[in-house]
């Protein structure tokens, strides 16, 4: 028999059973069943508006669902999986149900890969597609790789590095206005950016910072995969008042030399929406092309 338990906080015993089950989903579907957000959410002990659904049957964890209701205007945002070896049972459709009554019948669920399986379930619930993520990639060696153009800052502006402790109230400030319209990443609060800076992965010198009269007008923070040789362009802004100046395709050209140069990996990835043609284009100027795409679905009201 399978029961569903919604928790404010994952306890360390329920962190690992949920990590050994998204770690097998991963290898099976060759996708990460969670987001980066999700993953620190699981870890990173109770936060406000995040909840844990934990479906076993016979004692066993077999499925698992987060649910995030912190946006004041959208509904919450859920992701879920179901252990390999124990799919084809109903399990996905008990725990997709359990997420549309925790989220009060307003639910966006994510679908990393896009599989088939993923699209019969958000029909079932009777959700429809919403929104496209791609994750794009370019080659960074190799005799047919595109060249990269060499970078020319706008008049007046200099480009450094992420100094911790000190540029955190400043990059916030900039990162919420130049995301503004994306409230995923416009609203990372101080904790949020700590909890990247404790990940194994954060590097200051991958993150370059653009200024101007003492003022950040840019930014660049790139991030590694070393388990597989990845670079990922991870957030690049500009200031709405230095847009249109260039500046964010020289701060992409600096990271991308940056995971070249002095990493040597010879592929680089990035995140976009497919309905933002603008960027999409500017992508596939500079030779990425789409990898894999992740689909979010969403109840109707």
């Amino acid at each position: 028999m399978s029961d569903v338990v919604v928790v404010d906080e994952a306890s360390a015993e329920v962190v690992r059973e949920a990590q050994s089950l998204l770690d097998e989903a991963a290898r099976t579907d060759g996708q990460a069943p969670l987001s980066e957000q999700g993953w620190l959410q699981l870890r990173g002990g109770p936060r406000p508006g995040v909840r844990h659904l934990l479906l076993r049957a016979d004692g066993l964890l077999v499925g698992y669902a987060q649910l995030e209701v912190t946006d004041p205007v959208e509904p919450p945002t859920g992701e879920l999986a179901v252990h390999p070896a124990h799919r084809g049972r109903g399990h996905g459709r008990r725990l997709g149900q359990a997420l549309l009554d925790e989220s009060g019948k307003r639910l966006r669920v994510w679908a990393h890969g896009g599989h088939p399986a993923a699209r019969h379930l958000a029909q079932a619930l009777g959700l429809t597609l919403f929104r496209e993520l791609r994750q794009m990639r370019r080659p960074l060696t190799g005799a047919s790789t595109p060249a990269l153009a060499e970078p020319v800052l706008p008049e007046g502006v200099t480009v450094r590095t992420f100094r911790p402790g000190e540029d955190d109230a400043a990059w916030l400030a900039l990162n919420a206005a130049a995301f503004a319209h994306h409230p995923e990443q416009g609203s990372l609060t101080q904790r949020d950016l700590d909890d990247r800076k404790a990940e194994p992965w954060f590097d200051p010198a991958g993150f370059f910072l653009a200024e101007q009269e003492g003022e950040l007008v840019g930014f660049h923070w790139t991030k590694v995969h070393s388990a597989r040789q990845l670079g990922e362009i991870y957030v690049l802004g500009v200031a709405p008042g230095a847009q249109g100046s260039g500046l964010g395709k020289t701060l992409t050209a600096i990271g991308l030399r940056h995971l070249e140069r002095d990493r040597g990996l010879p592929t680089a990835m990035l995140y976009v929406d497919a309905d933002n043609l603008a960027a999409v284009s500017v992508y596939e100027r500079l030779g990425f092309s789409t990898y894999e795409t992740d689909l979010m679905y969403r109840t109707e009201s």
